[in-house]
C-alpha cells in the first residue's frame, strides 16, 4: 500500500510539474516516468503536453459523464457555451453562466482551458447579422473585449477566429464579417485578443486543415504573412474529423511540422474518428503519434466523452462507449502517450451490417438554445448507390439557414436532400454524411432514404 501510494504521489507531481511547463514556455517533452500513466491527462502532463475533452454543460450534471471528464483529461473546450448566440445573445447582454460551470471545475482541477470561440459566422446571435460595417465592427471589437476580459488570466488559449476559409483556399463567404468587413476583419480580431488578454495564446481554428491542400495552404500563407508583420498569432487548431472516405492524411504530421516551423504552437482542437475495433484504434494513434512527434504540438482535445453525446454520434467516434466503457481506441491513445508501455484489450465488436434495401439514413442533432445542427449519415445496402435522396420532416418552427455535401429543396417542413457531385456513388456497406444548421428546434427527426 506504501509503495502504491508513493508512485500514485509521484505520477500526480508529474501533473503538475508538466503542466505547468507547458503553461510557461509552450510544449517540451520531458523524460519518462518510471511507471505508465494510467490516465490520458497524466499520460499527456507527462510528455508536457495536455489530452482535453470538449465539454458540455448540462451534462455535468450525470455522474459518470462529470467523473469520466474530471479523471481522465487534464483539459477542457467547452463545446457551445462561450460561443457567440450563448454569451452575447443581446448586444452588450452578456450571459457567462454556463461556461462559467465549466470553467470554475475546470480550475479546480488545474486543467488547460481553450476557449471557443470569439469570431465565428455560425451560431451568431441573430441581431448581429443585421448590423452595417461600422456597427458590426464595434460589436466584435466589444464582444471580443467583453469576453476575454470576463475569462481573463483563466483560459490558456482562445480560437480567436473559427473557420473563415471555403474548401477552395478562398475566404467563406457566407460569413458576415467576411460580407461587411473584408479581408481584414481576421487581423483586427486579433489585434483585439492581444490587448484583451495579454498572456492567452491566440489561435486561428479549421477543419479540412489536416493535409496539404487549397485550405491549409491558404491558412499557412495567412499564419506567414501575420508573422512576418507582426500580427499577433500564436497558435493553429487543427479539428481532425476522420471516417472511412478521410483518413489521417499521410502527410499529417509533416503538415501540422511545417506550421510549427512558422513559429506557432499547433493543437489537434475537435478530433474524432468515426469507426470501431482495430482500425478506430490505429487511427487514433497515428494522430496521437504525428501530435508527439512535433515538439510545438502542445495538445489534443477530442470533441466529447461518450460516444452518445458526439455530434456524429452514428458513428461512434469518441474514446468511450455509451456506457463510458474505454473502447480500444483509448487503450491505443493512452498507449501511444505512455510510449508503448500499455496492453490493448480485445477490439470492439465490428459495427452493425448496413441496413437491407438500397440505402438507410440516420441523424445526429446537435440542438442548443434557439438552434441546432444535424449530421445525416447515408448508408449503402447490399447494392452499390449511384445516387440517393434523403426525405427530412422538420418539426414545426425549424428553419433552416445554411446546409453542406448536399442539395435541398426548401428550408422548413419536409425537405429533401440530394447527392451532390463527390457523395453520390457509395459502394455497398458504406456511408457519407452531410449536414445542415438552422434555428428552432431540430430534434425528433426521422429520416428516410431512397436510391436513384
Amino acid at each position: 500500500m506504501v509503495k502504491e501510494s508513493l508512485r500514485a504521489v509521484a505520477r500526480k507531481a508529474a501533473v503538475f510539474v508538466a503542466a505547468g511547463a507547458m503553461a510557461a514556455s509552450g510544449a517540451v517533452a520531458l523524460a519518462g516516468t518510471a511507471d505508465a500513466a494510467t490516465t490520458l491527462g497524466a499520460a499527456a502532463a507527462a510528455r508536457g503536453r495536455y489530452f482535453g475533452a470538449a465539454v458540455a454543460a448540462n451534462h455535468l450534471g450525470e455522474a459518470q459523464y462529470a467523473s469520466t471528464w474530471t479523471t481522465e483529461f487534464n483539459g477542457v473546450t467547452p463545446e457551445n457555451e462561450m460561443k457567440w448566440q450563448t454569451v452575447e445573445p443581446n448586444r452588450n447582454q452578456f450571459n457567462f453562466s454556463s461556461a462559467d460551470q465549466i470553467v470554475t471545475q475546470a480550475r479546480s482541477r488545474g486543467m488547460t482551458i481553450r476557449g471557443h470561440t470569439l469570431v465565428w459566422h455560425s451560431q451568431l446571435a441573430g441581431w448581429v447579422s443585421g448590423l452595417d460595417a461600422t456597427n458590426l465592427r464595434s460589436a466584435m471589437l466589444n464582444h471580443i473585449n467583453g469576453v476575454m476580459a470576463h475569462w481573463k488570466g483563466q483560459i490558456y488559449a482562445w480560437d480567436v477566429v473559427n473557420e473563415a476559409f471555403a474548401e477552395n483556399g478562398g475566404r467563406r463567404s457566407e460569413s458576415v464579417f467576411q460580407q461587411k468587413l473584408g479581408n481584414g476583419y481576421i487581423e483586427e480580431a486579433f489585434r483585439a485578443a492581444r490587448t484583451a488578454d495579454p498572456n492567452a495564446k491566440l489561435c486561428y481554428n479549421d477543419y479540412n486543415t489536416d493535409g496539404m491542400n487549397a485550405k491549409s495552404n491558404a491558412v499557412y500563407a495567412m499564419v506567414q504573412d501575420f508573422k512576418s508583420r507582426g500580427v499577433p498569432i500564436d497558435c493553429v487548431g487543427f479539428q481532425s474529423h476522420f471516417n472511412a472516405q478521410s483518413p489521417v492524411p499521410s502527410n499529417y504530421q509533416q503538415n501540422l511540422a511545417r506550421f510549427a516551423a512558422l513559429g506557432v504552437d499547433v493543437q489537434i482542437t475537435e478530433l474524432d474518428i468515426e469507426g470501431s475495433g482495430t482500425a478506430q484504434a490505429n487511427n487514433y494513434a497515428n494522430v496521437v503519434r504525428a501530435c508527439l512527434g512535433v515538439s510545438r504540438c502542445t495538445g489534443i482535445t477530442v470533441w466529447g466523452i461518450p460516444d452518445k453525446y458526439s455530434w456524429r454520434a452514428s458513428g461512434t467516434p469518441l474514446l468511450f462507449n455509451d456506457n463510458y466503457g474505454k473502447k480500444a481506441a483509448y487503450t491505443s491513445v493512452l498507449n501511444e502517450l505512455n510510449g508503448g508501455t500499455t496492453d490493448p484489450p480485445p477490439d470492439d465488436p465490428e459495427d452493425p451490417p448496413p441496413a437491407d434495401g438500397a440505402c438507410a439514413a440516420t441523424v445526429t442533432t446537435n440542438q442548443w438554445q434557439g438552434g441546432f445542427v444535424g449530421t445525416v449519415r447515408v448508408t449503402a445496402g447490399s447494392a452499390q448507390v449511384n445516387g440517393w435522396t434523403v426525405t427530412v420532416t422538420l418539426p414545426s418552427g425549424a428553419t433552416l439557414t445554411s446546409g453542406w455535401n448536399a442539395n435541398r429543396s426548401g428550408n422548413s417542413g419536409t425537405v429533401q436532400f440530394t447527392n451532390v457531385g463527390f457523395n453520390g456513388s457509395i459502394a455497398p456497406g458504406q456511408s457519407v454524411e452531410f449536414g445542415y444548421q438552422g434555428t428552432g428546434t431540430g430534434t425528433g427527426v426521422t429520416p428516410s432514404c431512397a436510391a436513384d
